[in-house]
């Protein structure tokens, strides 16, 4: 197997400690959300991990940013060989991905503390966790940028941390596997906890400690994707687990140019453009 690009610089340790903490709020016992299209984002070429994590996430709210766009973006940000997430982030509050007429930026961002899993697991339950991690281990997972569904399992500590993925979900492992459609391999407790990883064009499952193996920081943005813009964004299904019910019908949206991805869909798929503000 052919060592595939990463790209991730390390957040600086001070800028880590001055981050505004995520506070953890009451969360389901397991949460998975699932976008039917993915891609690589020029990760299999670039070392661009860090904005190709940013267009996995607005995939998770049913925007799916095309590979150009992301080049773009992180080629005019000096981004396709390299760069730290809380740089990024902040980048995205004001000067997101542009396209179809939107640019779509992120919320605010806090620092998630991924050792402690209730808080984890809160922050999950809100929108994707963006992580920095080592990356060797992963290099040989079987599946990895070939299907969803791979298990990473039995990793060791390694702080060489060179590589953004993205948390979609966490649950039992076999309650995941569930999600994905896959077995449990043979020799792995599907009764242990599990996280889904985003990275390198798909989502698989890696077991909790391999995963606290790996993480040398984690973000949550709130809330994942904001749409400047007032043209209807293109969408695409994503898939929450457990099932959810099906979105109220939006009330009167409020006089801004900024809305969040649900509103811009809802109101789009009731063919109201017309009331969109302005």
């Amino acid at each position: 197997m052919s060592h595939r690009p990463s790209g991730l610089k390390p957040t600086p340790r001070h800028r880590l400690a001055a981050a505004t903490p995520h506070v953890a709020q009451p969360a389901p016992a397991q949460y998975l959300v699932l976008p039917s299209k993915l891609s690589m984002w020029h990760n299999s070429d670039e070392g661009d991990c860090v904005t190709a994590g940013e267009a996995a996430a607005k995939a998770t709210t049913g925007i799916f940013i095309t590979d150009a766009t992301v080049q773009t973006w992180a080629a005019a940000h000096g981004d396709l060989n390299g760069a730290d997430i809380e740089t990024v982030l902040t980048q995205f509050q004001t000067g997101g991905f542009s396209q179809d007429g939107n640019v779509y930026n992120d919320g605010p961002h806090t620092s998630v503390d991924w050792t402690n899993p209730p808080t984890l697991q809160s922050a999950i339950s809100q929108g994707p966790v963006k992580i920095g991690v080592a990356s060797s281990q992963l290099q040989g997972v079987q599946g990895i940028g070939v299907a969803n569904g791979w298990f990473a399992v039995g990793f060791k500590a390694d702080p060489n941390f060179d590589h953004d993925t993205e948390l979609f979900g966490y649950g039992t492992i076999a309650w995941l596997a569930e999600c994905f459609g896959v077995a449990v391999p043979a020799g792995v407790d599907g009764t242990k906890p599990g996280y889904a990883l985003f990275t390198w064009g798909t989502v698989g499952i890696i077991d909790a400690p391999s995963l606290e193996a790996i993480v040398g920081e984690a973000w949550l943005r709130t809330p994942t994707t904001i749409v400047v813009g007032t043209a209807p964004p293109t969408s695409e299904p994503v898939a929450k687990f457990p099932a959810q019910p099906p979105a109220p019908i939006p009330g009167p949206v409020p006089s801004t140019t900024s809305v969040t991805v649900d509103e811009a869909i809802a109101w789009a798929t009731m063919g109201l453009r017309n009331h969109w503000p302005r």
